[in-house]
This record gives C-alpha cells, sequence and structure tokens, in this order.
C-alpha cells in the first residue's frame, strides 16, 4: 500500500504518460531474427562463450536504451487530475510499501499512478499547473545477471550510452538533441544529469537517480526521473533535485 501525507493518491493519469518512442515489438522481432540466425536452421553457430558475451552485452544496451526512452514518454503527463492539497511549499513523504521505496516531494504536488506498459510499475508527482515539469519513479523487472548497478559498467559509460542512444540531432531533418551534462556513482546509485530538446521546442532538464534492489523474488531496476523546460528552472529546478537525491529503498 502506497501513501503521502496530505495528499490524495490517484489511480490514473493520462494515457500519454508511457506512450513508448521505441517500437518494442520490432526490437523483439529484431532480437528473434538474431539469435535464429545465429543458432538455427542450420547456419554456422558461434562459440557458447561469446554468444553469452554478446547476448548480455545485448540486454545491457536494451536496458539502458528503454531507461532513455522512458524519459521521453515521460514528458507528457496529465494535468486534469484532482487531488486535495494543502499549497504549502515544504516537503511530504511519499511511501509505497508494496515496492519498498521513499521519497520527499513538495506538499502541494498531485501524486498519480501510469499504466505500466512494459514496467513493473510507475509512480508520478507533478504541480498542478505545471505539468510539463515532474518527477516519475518507474520500476523494471531484470535478469539474474544484474545484481548490482556495476553490472551495466562504469557509470561514465552507462551515462554516455544512454544519452546517445537518445540523440537524434544527427538525423537529416535533425531531431531530437541529447546531451551529457554530468554523471556519478553515489551510494549505489548512478545519478545521470543530462538535457534533451526537440527542434522547435523547448530544452528540457533531466536529472535521474537510477538504482537496484531485490524483492525477495528477482532484482529490480528503479529509475527516477526529473524534469522540467529549461526556462522554468529557477521555480522547479532545487525542488525536483531535492526530490531525486531524497529516493531511497524502504
Amino acid at each position: 500500500m502506497a501513501y503521502v501525507a496530505s495528499c490524495s493518491s490517484l489511480d490514473h493519469l493520462s494515457p500519454r504518460l508511457l506512450r513508448s518512442s521505441s517500437n518494442k515489438k520490432g526490437h523483439q522481432a529484431g532480437r528473434r531474427s538474431c539469435l535464429q540466425c545465429c543458432l538455427g536452421n542450420g547456419q554456422l553457430q558461434a562459440p557458447s562463450s561469446l554468444l553469452t558475451q554478446e547476448q548480455c552485452g545485448a540486454k545491457r544496451r536494451e536496458i539502458v536504451l528503454q531507461l532513455g526512452f522512458a524519459a521521453l514518454s515521460l514528458q507528457g503527463l496529465a494535468s486534469d487530475a484532482l487531488a486535495e492539497t494543502g499549497g504549502k511549499e515544504d516537503l511530504q513523504v511519499y511511501v509505497d510499501d508494496v515496492n519498498k521505496f521513499k521519497i520527499s516531494i513538495p506538499q502541494d504536488w498531485l501524486v498519480g499512478k501510469g499504466e505500466p506498459n512494459g514496467f513493473k510499475s510507475v509512480t508520478a508527482f507533478y504541480p498542478k499547473e505545471d505539468s510539463t515539469s515532474n518527477i516519475s519513479v518507474a520500476i523494471t523487472g531484470i535478469g539474474p545477471d544484474f545484481t548490482k548497478m556495476g553490472s551495466f559498467g562504469k557509470v561514465d559509460a552507462f551515462a554516455e550510452s544512454l544519452v546517445n542512444g537518445l540523440d537524434r540531432s544527427w538525423q537529416r531533418p535533425p531531431g531530437v538533441a541529447a546531451k551529457l551534462i554530468d554523471c556519478q556513482d553515489a551510494n549505489g546509485f548512478y545519478y545521470i544529469e543530462y538535457s534533451l530538446q526537440n527542434p522547435g521546442e523547448s530544452q528540457r532538464h533531466i536529472y535521474s537517480a537510477i538504482g537496484m534492489a531485490f524483492n525477495g523474488w528477482y532484482n529490480r531496476l528503479y529509475t527516477v526521473t526529473g524534469q522540467f523546460v529549461e526556462d522554468k528552472s529557477e521555480a522547479y529546478r532545487s525542488k525536483i533535485e531535492q526530490a531525486v537525491n531524497s529516493f531511497k529503498f524502504t
């Protein structure tokens, strides 16, 4: 059971919340075709150790890209949800007893649950007056090969893969431009700061904390993503960074 002091939990967000920017079926079909080419139909088979390394690397890249696409798809949050709020600027602690985490958010922000759409759980927090600035907590199940954040490689390489996987500025016509600002490994989390900008739109600033926890059955990857448009940095930057940094497992 999840609860938050002085704020009513919402049961839904806009269907736009988890509209994926990636073609999941296409990726799955591509992986199947690749495996069939390597492993079946009388084709020459690569050594099992090499296949294992390649498959592990492909899985790492797939997970990193999923995290990046989650940031893109979570940019549109519902603004029509209603909640009783006190209008105070101090923080409140949201606790999710089911998913075993807590996070401190501004007192007057709304809370909602998104459609999982490939995730185990998605919870979002956002101010009533501006749904383009928000924080989300997305939980993804991962395989037993990934036991800690180091399983994805060093934080620098992880961050570069994440941001480079999102960048489409090299296309003609140019697509979204993604730029890495900073990254660090601290307290078992990878903290990544970067920007995203679609052509003709305001730049969005992204601040993420990514960590891993075991729920007794399988490992789960928690991605906490805070974002705001650059021209509202003064209003939301400190609140969002403080909230993301407050995230802890319980």
